[in-house]
């Protein structure tokens, strides 16, 4: 009896579960709108609030998808019209009843080609999930399915999704994939159309490689390169990678805008003709994205996932998710064989110089600039570059200088690869979360033996610089400071309509203090009409200590200011390799020569 009790609510339970599953439509895609559809069955409620996210995970940036979002509407299983009411910008409310069975339609309008948007017309569709797909509040953990029905034209369907036991039905190409729950269905990037496909397995995963867009590739050349960067990754963590199956997308376009991470794909947008004197940069975006599987998506900060799709989701360790991860771009670039130790030096180098010479770099600590990457790095002004420095630059210097002070302390038979694999196993294999900033410090303390307050005092919630002459020659690499005081006017002009146009004033530089603002017009220098060439040559003839008088036209308004040339110092650092070589920097990069 009891038997049978069990065996009668494992069955309802069953039977009567919540799913949501989703038909994708794109019947017209001239007018470059996606079809959704949004199946709810078996849901007590009488009201059932849908919303649509307002950002993409892994883009800072509150982008109000809703925007794109025609008129929803509801219908049960009779196809009775449901009320529907908007309750917020991304949110509706539909008052269901007792209706088992809903069905939500509505219309996405799609015609922005980026990584973290979505697009469609005649020659393909791209889906970035959390534009386009809504879910039921207080019920993303649903699973369920996605039925894609492709335009007639189109006939590849590429995606890390798994396909269903339906999979694809005829000479329709409609196909249907299964997801776990919501936040992988947005995790998970579709191009449909007739792109080019190819294939290759490294360590147990299956890598598919979908082209969309003409360009200068060569397939076989970027299935040999592309397999040496995810070996190179795959050795940081011990050859393990927590996939079976990964999916690259590549869009080939006129302007291209980088990549995009996902737990088991990303997408890259490029340059169509990228791939021949820029090719390098396309295997180091491709490096770049690819290490996120490990390093964001699962080596994270505590806050990015689960996420919250309806506001930002604020955390002080982008420098680590984005700046290490490009630091690592450029080791792995070293460790395929396609950068030597000299191309490096200067790329870490540059960094360096790129960091330390901004002004903004003595006014945002890099824990600032994480956090507020949602309303300062993707909405830069004109002030930005005196108040404000990019984690992905600070943060790949940070990674360096902490690989550096690894290798020394272990005696090269550790670096930060250890590190980084230390993270993954404590907390993504044994916890399956993410860390708060304190356990990321502590975590980086036990794992050193040593106290890190002073390093994150001083570099990470600080402004000072970093300690490059003590720590770099002990891994073999000579610091060498070379900046010298040169002749400032502290501003940059831009040729436009035949104007010299203030694009940016350095803070308390000889134009500020003179009272040169952006977006004013230089009319004329000491007595002659000047453009930007005229103004730019003129100006680098002067000395510290000479003035100049500069004609300007500020709405419409013309005035005479004088401007007293000023010596400004830029740090500049120059990096050598130790004669004779360090055994320790070639551990470093464990370079291939």
């Amino acid at each position: 009896m009891k038997l049978l009790t069990l065996l009668t609510l494992l069955i309802s339970t069953v039977s009567f579960s919540q799913t949501v599953n989703y038909h994708l439509r794109m019947s017209k895609p001239q007018n470059h709108y996606f079809e959704v559809e949004m199946e709810l069955q078996n849901f007590k409620q009488t009201e059932l609030t849908i919303k649509l996210p307002v950002w993409a995970p892994g883009s800072y940036l509150v982008r109000e998808f809703s925007k794109n979002v025609n008129m929803v509407k509801a219908f049960d299983e009779a196809g009775k019209e449901l009320t529907v009411a908007k309750t917020s910008k991304n949110a509706w409310k539909i008052s269901k009843g007792k209706a088992k069975k809903v069905s939500v339609k509505y219309e996405v309008y799609a015609f922005e080609l980026s990584v973290r948007t979505s697009f469609l017309d005649l020659s393909h569709g791209f889906v970035s999930g959390s534009g386009v797909f809504c879910y039921v509040d207080g019920f993303k953990d649903k699973a369920g399915k996605l039925t894609v029905h492709p335009y007639s034209g189109f006939n590849t369907i590429s995606t890390p999704l798994q396909k269903s036991a339906e999979g694809s039905s005829g000479d329709s190409g409609v196909t249907t994939f299964d997801y776990p729950n919501y936040d992988v269905l947005v995790d998970s990037p579709l191009e449909i159309g007739n792109q080019e496909v190819f294939y290759f397995n490294v360590d147990g995963t299956n890598h598919e490689v979908a082209i969309y867009g003409i360009g200068n590739y060569d397939m076989s050349d970027l299935k040999r390169d592309m397999e040496k960067i995810v070996h190179a990754a795959n050795d940081v963590f011990d050859g393990t990678n927590p996939n079976k199956n990964y999916t690259f997308i590549i869009h080939n376009v006129i302007n291209g805008q980088g990549g995009l991470e996902h737990s088991n794909s990303c997408v890259l947008s490029v340059n169509r003709w990228t791939y021949g004197n820029d090719y390098k940069d396309f295997l180091n975006l491709v490096a770049h994205e690819y290490f996120h599987l490990w390093n964001v998506k699962r080596i994270r900060p505590i806050e990015l996932g689960p996420f919250d799709y309806d506001k930002e989701n604020y955390t002080s360790l982008l420098w680590l998710s984005e700046g290490f991860t490009s630091y690592y771009a450029d080791l792995l670039m070293v460790r395929a064989g396609f950068d030597s130790k000299d191309d490096f030096l200067r790329n870490l180098q540059s960094t360096i110089n790129y960091v330390e010479g901004g002004v903004g770099t003595r006014v945002q600590p890099v824990s600032h600039a994480s956090y507020d990457a949602w309303i300062k790095a993707y909405r830069p002004n004109e002030n930005s570059s005196n108040t404000t420095m990019t984690y992905y630059s600070r943060g790949s210097m940070l990674g360096a200088y902490l690989d550096a002070m690894i290798v020394d302390k272990f005696n090269a038979k550790k670096s930060l690869d250890d590190f980084m694999l230390y993270l993954y196993n404590e907390f993504y294999i044994k916890k399956n979360r993410g860390f708060s900033e304190g356990e990321f410090q502590t975590a980086l303390e036990t794992f050193m033996g040593q106290d890190m307050d002073d390093f994150f005092k001083k570099y990470v919630n600080g402004t000072e610089p970093l300690d490059f002459a003590n720590v770099f020659p002990k891994v073999g690499l000579n610091v060498n400071y070379v900046g010298k005081p040169t002749p400032s006017f502290g501003a940059v002009f831009a040729q436009e309509g035949g104007k010299c146009i203030v694009k940016s004033v350095r803070s308390g530089g000889p134009a500020e203090t003179a009272g040169i603002s952006v977006n004013d017009e230089i009319i004329g220098c000491n007595g002659m009409r000047v453009d930007k060439n005229v103004l730019d040559n003129f100006l680098s003839s002067l000395i510290a200590g000479e003035f100049c008088e500069i004609i300007v036209s500020r709405e419409d308004v013309i005035f005479n200011v004088s401007v007293k040339m000023e010596g400004y110092e830029k740090p500049v650092y120059k990096l050598e390799m130790q004669t004779p070589s360090n055994e320790k920097f070639y551990y470093w990069l464990r370079a291939l020569d």
